[in-house]
């Protein structure tokens, strides 16, 4: 029995309109490329090069053959929605859109969709390309994602990645020819589809606020940031900057008028202006039109209330030095806007602003236990610690301060606490502190162990007395042995204070107390610390 295409194609017809949806999609009139292709694959069903082979209904797989320059087999899985072709072309290429057009022809006139196709070529992307200026490639973006973004449809969260490449994946075809143009244009790009992408999914109500679109913008961070140090080591063509003028205005509108994810929008903003918007003029246009979004919001309706609009004004006051106005701006620091206050101190003390990181994190010291202990969740703790105490290490605090600072970091600073400590010779508060927040001998070794053996070996005797009695409470022949290493070392660290006296009393005190405790002696004497 023959196969019967027309009845083939109506079983299918949902996969079949599926599959020309994400042609639609995926290929674009204005590419030339593309309406190459899709010309091409027009011409292949007129001319009836589409062969139907054989169809095993009980798997789902249909065999064709494209008759091209050679002979082309495609293969359609319809239960698992897969279109496989033997050509070397990676994603659509013409004898796959030639076979879904084949199929289609029984559904609907094939004519029809590629004129509707044809009709969303709006402008020719090469044409726009030959001619270099920021508008143009403005106008390349709005073009392509037009296309692939259409008004009001919602976008799964799965798609982000893939719209995107797409975008990205046609708009580099049009790359400079020039070294010197490719970096700028490759950020402009990256850029530009993020924010019309920011823009679809608020306006269209997709989900923006789910764990895969922080992902998706990560894994954009890092290539925009890879762009941007690129530029950053080259001197720039004059020609250039109308270009990046355009950039400031699209970086300052993914802050501004974005919604969600704040603190990812503030890293790429700061990441622009620490790395490429360097000019002090600059700046200054930047810090009017903060001023004028913050002092009359009525004019400015499309500014997002999530915006720390004098919170970022902060930066501006540290690139200009107007350490007055950073002054006057901190009395309303709030905790829940601390991360944002810590990456400006960041910022300042790498471009060794002094003054500006030590009015920052004096500022921000009051709000650290409270955003510590109770916005940060536990796992985050201990490496913001880590990396918030190399900020305040570099500058000068009183003694007051100082324990501030520690008392806010808890537990979570007990390392950045004994380093400080032993900095300053205080071996004493050193082992005070070690009681008070009790962790393991190894680790005490981590905090600087060592170092108070060597200076103040009599004031570490309570901290082995410690460990030693938890050991021994754990009344196992395993923990005494553990417990007896302990001993010898707190016997050679009163050996070496003078305290030898104390160490015999003591050690004897402990045998009378535990004497119950046969295997405690058995080990007690198998360690001579009897002797």
């Amino acid at each position: 029995m023959g196969l019967s295409v027309s009845s083939l194609a109506h079983d299918h017809e949902h996969f079949i309109k599926q599959q020309l949806e994400q042609i639609e999609r995926g290929l674009h009139p204005s590419v030339t490329e593309d309406e190459e292709l899709v010309r091409r694959a027009l011409f292949a069903v007129r001319n009836k090069s589409v062969v139907f082979g054989r169809y095993i209904a009980t798997n789902g797989v249909l065999y064709t053959t494209v008759q091209d320059v050679r002979p082309t087999e495609v293969v359609f899985h319809f239960h698992s929605n897969i279109i496989v072709c033997n050509c070397p072309q990676d994603g659509w290429c013409r004898h796959k859109v030639s076979v879904i057009l084949s199929l289609y022809q029984y559904l609907e006139s094939v004519q029809d969709w590629a004129a509707k196709w044809r009709s969303k070529k709006g402008v020719n992307l090469h044409l726009l390309a030959s001619e270099r200026t920021p508008e143009n490639w403005l106008a390349m973006v709005n073009e392509v994602m037009s296309h692939l973004l259409p008004v009001g449809r919602q976008m799964d969260h799965y798609l982000f990645s893939t719209i995107y490449e797409n975008a990205y994946t046609k708009l580099r075809k049009h790359l400079p020819f020039e070294r010197e143009w490719q970096p700028l244009y490759n950020l402009f790009m990256e850029i530009a589809i993020l924010n019309k992408l920011w823009q679809h999914l608020f306006q269209s109500e997709s989900a923006l606020k789910n764990d895969y679109f922080e992902y998706f913008f990560d894994r954009r961070f890092e290539t925009i940031q890879n762009y941007v140090y690129e530029i950053a080591g080259k001197s720039r063509l004059f020609a250039t900057d109308p270009f990046f003028d355009v950039l400031q205005e699209i970086v300052r509108e993914l802050l501004v008028e974005r919604k969600f994810h704040i603190s990812r929008r503030l890293n790429l903003y700061l990441l622009f202006w620490d790395t490429i918007f360097i000019e002090k003029r600059r700046a200054e246009d930047e810090q009017t039109i903060l001023l004028e979004y913050m002092n009359k919001p009525e004019d400015h309706p499309n500014v997002s209330e999530d915006v720390p609009i004098s919170t970022v004004l902060n930066l501006f006051y540290i690139l200009l030095k107007q350490y007055d106005k950073l002054k006057a701006n901190l009395h309303s620091i709030g905790t829940a806007q601390l991360e944002v206050y810590l990456g400006l101190a960041k910022f300042a003390s790498s471009r060794n602003e002094e003054v500006a990181s030590d009015l920052l994190l004096k500022a921000i010291l009051p709000h650290l236990d409270t955003f510590i202990n109770h916005h940060l969740q536990p796992s985050r703790r201990q490496a913001f610690v880590r990396r918030i105490h190399l900020l305040y290490d570099a500058i000068e605090l009183s003694e007051q301060e100082e324990l501030l600072l520690y008392s806010s970091f808890g537990v979570h600073g007990v390392q950045p606490y004994s380093n400080s400590l032993l900095k300053a010779e205080r071996y004493e508060e050193w082992v005070a502190l070690h009681l008070l927040f009790p962790s393991s001998i190894s680790y005490l070794e981590t905090c600087g162990l060592k170092e108070v053996l060597d200076h103040d070996p009599g004031a570490t005797l309570p901290l082995y007395h410690y460990y030693a009695l938890e050991e021994v409470n754990q009344k196992s022949r395993m923990n005494y042995k553990q417990a007896v290493r302990i001993w010898k070392m707190m016997k050679s660290a009163a050996k070496k204070s003078g305290k030898t006296n104390f160490w015999v009393d003591y050690i004897q005190t402990v045998r009378n107390q535990y004497k119950r405790l046969r295997a405690l002696q058995e080990e007690l004497e198998k360690g001579n610390l009897l002797a």
